[in-house]
Order: structure tokens, then C-alpha cells, then sequence
């Protein structure tokens, strides 16, 4: 075999193996769509609007909102198709592997290892303002350098954000106890959240002030295409659930409707939030880590503003311990297949959790959450994703021609095939191309670093290829 073949060697599926690792299937349909909610609904609703109001879209940030969730349900049709087919961990990582071949799935698996790193680090950020701000309504205060000096907006200076490094690591403490009590967790607390939500709209839209719309679109269409572009952050949550398959009871059924469906609600909700967000605060004032309490504050509704800390606080801990899972289960399902040391495919025999790798990923997350600024964080999570979104989506059409996996009973099938797929991906180029330069440093820093990284370790380790070698060395 020419060496330009093995690197796109395909991982083979066969549905005797789809729980190979040793991971427990105990996820119900609820369970799933409350992932889903937990994940999208959180992190971006309460820190994205701010910042797309802000810097690119001025109060047609609620029209950036629903570009992005447009884009977003093409590329979820498409995971959703992929995760009832394909039922194990890993997402589109194992989707691009099964598809295109060993080396473009290890592009896209270092792409997203990325993503979920990043998206941790910045929620916990977040996190980190609405516990200070909760924290100052009872007269308590931490020093500036060991809370936002690194990690807040419009805060300058070297410092260590505490109280991010500290979340993190609470949330993977959480995870290693057993998949099941974290979903318990998770479902109360995705509750909560959706109703201090329904608090700040309610509360808030009596003070909307028509004046603040104008101009609506300060920075023109680029400027909304841009604000799309970086909405794109607070729909990542899907792409978490479809880690999850390999652990989902009749996946078949259960997969889609909790992509599907979580994307429905989210999008509801930060088009809402959006909306009433801008007509509160003039957009320019929104650059801040807690837009939704600062914007409580400016109307004088500070009871308000503290439930809406809580409720933060408590949401955006669902974020952390969905986004945590979807990385670990990414580390898992790449180690197993030897690209990874098996480090990370090590799985605890009484919780049946990759123990291991959520301390390795919790640890160096929160690391991230201390020292890197929220904007860059934010940027650098948008460009994984939609990389992700890209490949999934033209990875059904070759999905549709792969001769084993038409075998293969899929319980649902994106719309308008082939159509459907290429607009996704298209859409989602279209997206990565508007994203800063910055970012696209940064990501191909990223990227030249796991190419390294793949010819060093992992090319030598494939277990597909090893398997390979063996069947060559007999014939």
C-alpha cells in the first residue's frame, strides 16, 4: 500500500462493536435533550451577545443569532444522520474517520480537542464574573490579580483568574464520579437556567427603549455576517451531544431528538435574549463579561440582577460539565483507535468513566481559563467548530455511498439530499472565512503542531494500520 493510501486509511464500522470500549449506555432521550439545552444554552447566552453587539453587529446582533442558527440546523440535520448511524464516541471525528480516512480525522479530532479546550476555558471565565458579581452583593471581594486579570474584558495586566481555575477542576471532579449522577445534576440545573432566562426577558422588556436600535446595523452586513460568525459559539452544544452516542440507549431514536430539538429551544431563547438584550443597553456599553447582570444594573433592577448571577452561575456550570464530557469522550475515542497513548481510553471499572483523561483535560483547561483573554478564547473555539461542521456535512454525501454503512439501518436521513449537505457546507466555509486573521493564526499554529504530533506518535501507533501491517506481513 502506497503511503499517500495509508494515510487515509478508513476505519471500518461493524454495529457487533459499537460498544467496544466498555462504556455504559445509560442515557435516556431526557437525559440527551437536557445535554443538549445544558450545553447551548448557557455559555453564549450569557456572554456572546454582549460581545457581537459590541464589535460586530450592533443591535442586529439578534439577526446574527438567527444566521447562525440557520447554518447551524443544516449542520445538525447532518450530525443527526451520523450519530444514528454511527452510535459511538468521538462525533465527527469518528464520522470522518469511518468517510474520508485516518489523516483528515485526526485534523479534524485536533480541531476539536481545541474547541472544547477553548470552549471550557471561556465559559469558566464567565463563570468566574457572575460568581464575583454574586459574591459582591453579600460584601465580599477577591484581589484583582487572582480573578480577572487575565481573563475579563477591558481588564489588563498579567494575572490568574482563581476562581476559573478552581470551577473546572470541580467540574471534572463531578464528571469522574459516574456519567449518570452528572446528568442528574445537569437536568436541575438546566431547569434553573431556562427560567432566570425567561426572569431577564420578562423583567426587562418593560424597559426596552426603541432609540437604542439605532442605527441597526452600525457595521453593515460584513458586520452581521462577522456577528454570525461568532454566534456560532453558542450552538456548539450539539456537537457535544453527539459524543454521547456510544453511552445513548436506542440511539437510533434518541440522537436526533436531542440535536434537533435542543438546537429548536436554544435558538428561540438567544434570539430572545438578544432582542431585549440591545433594547436595554446601547450596544457600544456591551463589551463586558456580564452583560446580562450589567444590563439589570443600568435599568436599577437589582434584585433582579442578583437571581440572574445565580441563575448564571448555576447555567453555566451545564455548560462546563457537557463541554468537559464531549472533550474527555473525544480523548477516548481517539486513543482507542492508538493516536492517542492509552492514557486517555482507560476506563474506571466501578463509574465506567475515562478517569484519567478528564483530570488530563480538566487540568489543562483550566489552566487555559486562567491566563487567556475571553475574546481570543472565543474566536479560537468558533474556527474548531465550524471545521467540524464543514467536514460532517459533505461527509454525508459519502456517507449516503459507503457500500458497508448503507447496510445499516439509519432511523433518520437529512431532507433534500444532496442539496441540503453541500449548503451546510458551503455556509460553514463561508463563515470560517469571515473569522479574524488572528484566529486563523492561531489555528494553524494548532494545526502544524498536531501534524507533528501525528507523524511522531500517532502514524506509528494506528491500530487500523497495525492491523494492516499484519495482514501484509502474512501474505
Amino acid at each position: 500500500m502506497k503511503a499517500s493510501q495509508r494515510l487515509l486509511v478508513k476505519k471500518s464500522v461493524n454495529p457487533a462493536n459499537f460498544n467496544e470500549g466498555g462504556l455504559e449506555k445509560t442515557l435516556s432521550a431526557f437525559s440527551l435533550t437536557m445535554m443538549g439545552v445544558g450545553a447551548i444554552v448557557g455559555s453564549g447566552i450569557f456572554i456572546t451577545p454582549g460581545i457581537i453587539a459590541a464589535k460586530y453587529a450592533g443591535p442586529a446582533a439578534m439577526l446574527s443569532f438567527v444566521i447562525a442558527a440557520v447554518v447551524c440546523s443544516l449542520a445538525a440535520l447532518c450530525y443527526a444522520e451520523f450519530s444514528s448511524t454511527i452510535p459511538l464516541a468521538g462525533s465527527a471525528y469518528t464520522y470522518v474517520y469511518t468517510v474520508f480516512g485516518e489523516f483528515l480525522a485526526w485534523i479534524l479530532g485536533w480541531s476539536l480537542i481545541s474547541e472544547y479546550l477553548f470552549a471550557v476555558s471561556s465559559v469558566a471565565v464567565s463563570w468566574s464574573s457572575y460568581f464575583q458579581n454574586l459574591m459582591s452583593g453579600f460584601g465580599l471581594k477577591l484581589p484583582t490579580f487572582l480573578t480577572a486579570a487575565a481573563g475579563t474584558a477591558g481588564v489588563s495586566g498579567a494575572g490568574f483568574n482563581l476562581i476559573a481555575f478552581v470551577v473546572v477542576l470541580a467540574v471534572s471532579l463531578l464528571l469522574v464520579g459516574g456519567l449518570q449522577e452528572s446528568t442528574r445534576v445537569n437536568s436541575i440545573m438546566v431547569i434553573v437556567k431556562i427560567l432566570v432566562i425567561v426572569l431577564f426577558i420578562g423583567v426587562a422588556i418593560f424597559f426596552v427603549k426603541p432609540a437604542n436600535y439605532h442605527p441597526f446595523m452600525p457595521h453593515g452586513v460584513s458586520g452581521l455576517v462577522k456577528g454570525a460568525s461568532l454566534a456560532f459559539y453558542a450552538y456548539i452544544g450539539f456537537d457535544a451531544v453527539s459524543t454521547a452516542s456510544e453511552e445513548v440507549k436506542n440511539p437510533k431514536r434518541n440522537m436526533p431528538i436531542g440535536i434537533v430539538g435542543s438546537l429548536v429551544v436554544a435558538s428561540i431563547l438567544y434570539v430572545a435574549m438578544a432582542a431585549v438584550l440591545v433594547g436595554v443597553v446601547h450596544y457600544s456599553k456591551l463589551n463586558v463579561g456580564d452583560p446580562v447582570a450589567y444590563a439589570l444594573a443600568v435599568i436599577h433592577q437589582n434584585w433582579a440582577a442578583g437571581i440572574v448571577s445565580l441563575g448564571a452561575v448555576v447555567g453555566m456550570t451545564t455548560v462546563l460539565i457537557v463541554m468537559l464530557y464531549g472533550g474527555t469522550r473525544l480523548l477516548f475515542a481517539i486513543s482507542r483507535d492508538g493516536l492517542l497513548p492509552k492514557v486517555f481510553r482507560t476506563v474506571s471499572p466501578h463509574t465506567k468513566v475515562p478517569v484519567k483523561s478528564t483530570w488530563i483535560f480538566g487540568i489543562i483547561a483550566s489552566v487555559f481559563a486562567a491566563v487567556i483573554p475571553l475574546d481570543k478564547i472565543a474566536e479560537l473555539v468558533n474556527i474548531g467548530t465550524l471545521f467540524a461542521f464543514a467536514m460532517v456535512s459533505i461527509g454525508v454525501v459519502f456517507l449516503r455511498r459507503h457500500e458497508t454503512l448503507q447496510q445499516i439501518n439509519s432511523s433518520f436521513k437529512v431532507p433534500f439530499y444532496p442539496v441540503l449537505p453541500v449548503v451546510s457546507f458551503l455556509a460553514c466555509v463561508y463563515l470560517m472565512l469571515n473569522l479574524q486573521a488572528f484566529t486563523w493564526h492561531m489555528f494553524g499554529i494548532w494545526l502544524v503542531i498536531g501534524i507533528v504530533i501525528y507523524f511522531a506518535y500517532s502514524y506509528r501507533h494506528s491500530r487500523i494500520r497495525a492491523g494492516l501491517r499484519a495482514k501484509e506481513s502474512k501474505s
